[in-house]
């Protein structure tokens, strides 16, 4: 189960969870990053290289030309390359530095998504009827954002070190006191920048909760829209989601609030330890202790050396918003993978369907299906009939390797194994790709597929044909239209076992005999299970699994259990009647 709960807030645990979360970021594309921290570096020193010529330039030249009235050639040029040249070095370490943090970031928050959609993609259907999905999709998506953000400060801000080191020695040996003066700076403003780390830790945190949480509800808001709407429920449903959205307003208002103060002092103590250090670097200059090149070139630095301490505040700034959401990701990737139904299921090379004592169950010690024992030869039509609850879905669930028999044994004679729901899932991409799933199909199987379930014709009606695009979840077609597609793309990717779990329900009655009849001209190469409540349909199946309460009552053909299992009667009468309104739906 994925916890929502966030390692706690104690100092020791912030280090760690920082320390983990920056070498996990930087140990997915190491490269990327070293070569962004190298440019840093050259960024760091040429800094304070442009001081010493900032130096140069008042000592050498600007002063000499008030005083002696001119300055040799030689001198200006040598002075002006020596800027110049720190000047494009320290250029060159920028473009190296962003390029770089970029594609760290963007490639590292790429790999997190592919690996977490791979963990999530591995998880059986049981997992995943656990979780809601619109949390899934904001841990693989935003939260992988998140997650890498840290990446873009970070070589920046580990320059800072190689900075902090060469300006340091640079302004003691400079002036001793003014240096030390300036240097204590650096520690003071470290020290605002953790306090404010600890500050706002807690409302990145609770922030990135309330996005997951506004994501899932959002998604399934969206998802159900057509339930609101038939019930009325816009104005609620929109407060429930306004609701979230207020929390999760606080918490990034209460960290932006947080950040707008630090941010303000950050800015304005340079300036005021700026105006300091002229103050007392005029009495070291009036003493000779100093020369104004050398004044100037102090404040300059200490100038530029303020700027990547903000960078220092920005990488404080994203800890919490990057650790909840690696959080958030790694509690995805950490769960343990559930082994897959499928691989209980064990291979048959005399019938179809052979299933011996099987059990099964969607809720622990809550039977589903109960000593089921079913053979069905290869090329053969079955029907799946009984009531609402009977466990006709499960049974083809169970066949399909979507849920695990608590007993017994399920062998089937193919892998390839097509299961059709009743509510048909299309994609918003084109008709060709609805078909295939991205597999390489012949143009004749697609065309044999849309034959057999008589689709052929109104996808030839289709403006561009195969490179329709059909919008999200087919929204253009039919309820009709979309089952005969769905029934096309278990053919079209070669499925030998189809499992058509009341897919025929949105058709009328004669394109539905065309579509079981197409099924059963194929021959041996086709074997179908289909879930049915039309007496039509139950009629032209090879034979019938009637079941009660999750169990086999009987199976037989139609004829003989109408005539010998009063039961089945009443339930084929039953049919009967409910059929007598006509069907919508199936153009």
């Amino acid at each position: 189960m994925i916890s929502e709960t966030l390692p706690t807030d104690a100092p020791t645990n912030r280090f760690i969870r920082a320390k983990s979360l920056m070498l996990a970021m930087v140990s997915f594309h190491t490269g990327y990053f070293l070569i962004a921290v190298s440019g840093a570096a050259v960024f760091a020193v040429a800094t304070v290289l442009s001081s010493f010529g900032v130096k140069m330039l008042i000592d050498d030249v600007i002063l000499p030309s008030f005083e002696v009235g001119n300055v040799g050639f030689d001198t200006w040029a040598s002075v002006s390359l020596i800027v110049v040249a720190i000047g494009l070095v320290r250029a060159a370490g920028v473009v190296v530095r962003r390029t770089y943090a970029g594609k760290a970031n963007s490639s590292t928050a790429k790999t997190i998504a592919d690996n977490a959609l791979s963990h999530l993609m591995r998880q059986p259907p049981s997992w995943h009827r656990s979780r809601m999905t619109g949390d899934i999709a904001a841990r693989a998506g935003v939260d992988t954002d998140a997650a890498a953000a840290i990446l873009g400060p970070m070589p920046f801000a580990s320059s800072v070190v190689v900075l902090l080191a060469v300006s340091g020695v640079w302004l003691v040996l400079t002036d001793v006191w003014l240096g030390l003066f300036a240097f204590l700076v650096f520690p003071m403003m470290l020290a605002t920048n953790i306090l404010y780390q600890r500050r706002v830790d807690y409302h990145y945190q609770v922030a990135q909760d309330e996005l997951g949480a506004l994501s899932e509800a959002a998604h399934e808001s969206f998802d159900g829209v057509l339930v609101v709407k038939a019930f009325g429920a816009e104005e609620r449903e929109t407060e429930r989601l306004a609701v979230i959205s207020r929390r999760l307003r606080k918490a990034r208002t209460n960290a932006i609030t947080l950040r707008s103060t630090f941010e303000s002092v950050i800015d304005a103590a340079p300036s005021l330890v700026n105006v300091a250090i002229i103050a007392f670097g005029a009495t070291r200059v009036r003493d000779g202790a100093m020369t104004v090149g050398e004044l100037s070139a102090f404040v300059f630095l200490f100038t530029l050396v303020s700027l990547p301490l903000r960078i220092v505040s920005y990488l404080f700034s994203e800890l919490p918003h990057s650790a909840s959401g690696w959080a958030r990701v790694k509690q995805v990737l950490d769960e343990p993978l559930i082994p897959s139904p499928r691989e209980h299921i064990r291979l048959s090379n005399d019938a179809m369907v052979e299933l011996r004592d099987v059990r099964a169950s969607h809720v622990d010690d809550v039977l589903a299906l109960r000593d089921i024992s079913l053979t069905v030869p290869r090329g053969r039509t079955v029907a799946i009939v009984g009531s609402t609850g009977s466990g006709k879905t499960t049974l083809l669930h169970l066949i399909a390797g979507l849920i695990a028999a608590r007993s017994g044994t399920v062998s089937l004679g193919t892998k390839r194994v097509g299961l059709v729901f009743q509510e048909a899932f299309l994609f918003a991409e084109s008709l060709r790709y609805n078909l295939t799933l991205g597999a390489d199909v012949s143009e004749s199987r697609i065309a044999d597929a849309l034959r057999t379930a008589s689709a052929d014709g109104f996808v030839n009606e289709l403006g561009i044909g195969l490179d329709t695009e059909l919008g999200e979840r087919g929204v253009s077609l039919s309820g009709g239209q979309r089952q005969r597609l769905a029934l096309a793309r278990a053919l079209a990717v070669g499925s030998e076992l189809l499992l058509l779990d009341d897919t025929t329900s949105a058709l009328d009655p004669a394109t539905e005999a065309a579509v079981l009849n197409n099924l059963r001209s194929i021959g041996n190469e086709i074997t179908t299970l289909v879930v049915a409540s039309r007496p039509s349909t139950i009629a032209l199946a090879d034979e019938v699994v009637f079941m009660i309460d999750g169990a086999i009552a009987a199976a037989g053909p139609h004829d003989r259990l109408l005539r010998d299992n009063a039961d089945y009667r009443t339930l084929i009468s039953a049919f009967e009647h409910d059929r007598q309104a006509p069907q919508a739906g199936s153009r």
